[in-house]
């Protein structure tokens, strides 16, 4: 199939997303795809082949059979590109507007998930009636984050209460909906989620940091050796069956589709629901690769199965009336 992967974009996550699709490129290539690369230029300009694109409703995309985005954060993981691509009619991978909307708002998120009583990290919004006890009842260090934003960017720890309204204003600068998270305790571990109707859960895989590194910040994740991942994560076998369920659970609750990685917390017998991600990070040693990889399916086999499943999705999506 001819397929456009779309990278960069004009969020903080641009060069993350650059090094995502270039592997998604090569990963095609390695499956028998032929791969058109479209860049999406940080003042929002796309570009292929040198080449600005002009878009038309209901026309594709270069003639291409599939997109696939490979985009991180906003602009790109929240809907805005899926419902460009919804307007262009032509089949993407991974999850729809309102799902990808709904993940990448983590206070929208962990709204949602409380309301179906899923178990996570308790949390508040900075600004809300009585935000301030809510936080102090959360326990230290806080974690102040913009609610829609990625890869551990603007994140602050607050141990210091006096530190809390540099922290909000500095996630501020990201982002105006700040969220105040409590500290969780146990392990970080995370799990991929591959499918639309039946879903294949990965094996959990723990995220253990240098000892010289205070938490899992955005140097942790993606400098050389910042990092290890442990597969399979070393917690019970139930932690692990209920960890794998909640993956599932949730993924189903927003709606997602494709592909997703939902990480936790896990203390014991005790597992959180931390986040999930719609387009996680996506080269060949990244989480969620590895983790299907421990599985058997290797990246090349991966990218061509997303394929499969956007074709699958956009043809259900168009069978019915509207």
């Amino acid at each position: 199939m001819r397929i456009a992967v779309l990278s960069g974009g004009r969020s903080s996550e641009h060069e993350i997303s650059v090094t995502s699709g270039a592997s998604v490129a090569d990963g095609l290539r390695a499956a028998g795809h032929d791969v058109v690369e479209v860049r999406i230029e940080r003042d929002g300009r796309w570009i292929a082949d040198g080449a600005e694109l002009e878009a038309r409703p209901a026309a594709g995309l270069l003639g291409c059979d599939i997109a696939f985005p490979a985009l991180h954060g906003p602009g790109g993981e929240d809907g805005s590109v899926q419902g460009m691509l919804e307007v262009l009619d032509i089949p993407y991978v991974g999850s729809g507007v309102e799902a990808s909307a709904v993940c990448i708002d983590k206070l929208v998120f962990k709204d949602l998930l409380a309301a179906h009583g899923i178990p996570q990290v308790e949390y508040c919004r900075a600004g809300e009636e009585g935000w301030r006890e809510r936080a102090a009842s959360l326990g230290s260090p806080l974690w102040v984050k913009p609610a829609r934003l990625g890869s551990s960017v603007g994140i602050t720890p607050v141990a210091d209460p006096d530190g809390l309204d540099a922290a909000i204003e500095s996630a501020r600068r990201h982002d105006p909906r700040v969220i105040i998270e409590a500290p969780a305790p146990g392990k970080e571990v995370e799990c991929s989620v591959l499918g639309n109707f039946e879903l294949t859960v990965s094996v959990p895989g723990e995220i253990a940091i240098r000892a010289d590194t205070d938490w899992y910040d955005h140097e942790a994740k993606y400098a050389e050796g910042g990092m290890e991942l442990i597969v399979p994560a070393g917690i019970s076998a139930a932690a692990s069956d209920r960890l794998r369920e909640l993956a599932a659970r949730v993924f189903e609750l927003c709606g997602c589709s494709g592909l997703a990685r939902c990480d936790f917390f896990v203390d014991g017998e005790m597992v959180l629901v931390n986040e999930l991600n719609t387009i996680p990070g996506f080269t060949e040693t990244s989480v969620y690769g590895k983790l299907l990889e421990a599985g058997g399916l290797g990246y090349p086999d991966l990218c061509d199965r997303l394929v499969e499943l956007a074709i699958e999705r956009h043809r259900e999506a168009r069978s019915y009336e509207f």
